[in-house]
């Protein structure tokens, strides 16, 4: 028969040590730390046990201890990068001011561990300890705001996948010059007229530096985040 009890379990959901054995010689902060620092230097698809043990000096079997499975630490990993964000302030008192500074919060994190989209994308958004702060956090910005919970709910979806896009966008713009190559074939292509609808826009709109980047991201969302909680446009810090 099957136990009722039984529920889907996390890495969050044990207990660190456990009552009996040794005191543990490390912590899940300690090898969560090393583990961004090796995703941070080599990519995601370094970070294994045996890669993580050997930078912190120790087998492989020792980490199963404090952590289950590679699973468990890739989650570990997550809510620790969620973990970075400042959500100490105080609301300032415009709904939309603080929630866009929350969003470029959320993407400069994402610039620092250009993994964590492609992390995000495989195994969806871990609600861990420091994601399920960062979510009530975010819906007690929005408290004053117009809209339905589901739509606030929606809005800082939107948020988190504009902060993943620009951050993207930014990696790819300090990348090998890519960029550059593809924006000139796209201009070569649209001046040999049999595109007019992209040749007109290609004309009146230059496309932002990338310095320009994160303008172009606040604009966005002061734009499309008032639209969603059934608001107009609003215009305010960031706009340039």
């Amino acid at each position: 028969m099957a136990d009722r009890e039984t529920r889907p379990t996390t890495v969050w959901s044990r207990p660190e040590r456990g009552a009996r054995g040794p005191a543990p010689e490390r912590s899940r902060v300690q090898i969560t730390t090393a583990a961004l620092a090796l995703a941070d230097a080599e990519g995601l698809a370094a970070v294994s046990m045996r890669a993580l043990a050997q930078r912190l000096g120790t087998g492989p079997a020792s980490l199963y201890r404090y952590v289950g499975s590679r699973d468990e630490l890739l989650d570990l990993m997550a809510d620790a990068v969620a973990g970075e964000l400042d959500l100490s302030a105080t609301p300032g008192g415009d709904w939309l001011d603080d929630l866009v500074g929350l969003a470029r919060q959320s993407k400069a994190a994402h610039v620092r561990h250009p993994w964590l989209a492609d992390l995000n994308d495989r195994r969806g958004e871990v609600l861990g300890p420091h994601a399920i702060d960062y979510l009530d956090h975010a819906l007690g910005i929005l408290a004053p705001a117009p809209g339905t919970a589901g739509q606030k709910l929606e809005a800082i979806g939107l948020l988190g996948a504009l902060a993943t896009l620009f951050a993207r966008r930014e990696g790819l713009a300090t990348a090998d010059g890519a960029v550059p190559a593809r924006a000139a074939h796209l201009a070569a292509v649209a001046a040999e007229g049999r595109h007019p609808h992209l040749l007109a826009a290609l004309t009146t709109a230059d496309a932002p530096p990338p310095a320009d980047r994160d303008a172009q991201f606040v604009r966005l969302l002061r734009r499309l985040l008032p639209a969603m909680l059934g608001q107009g446009e609003r215009s305010g810090q960031g706009e340039s």
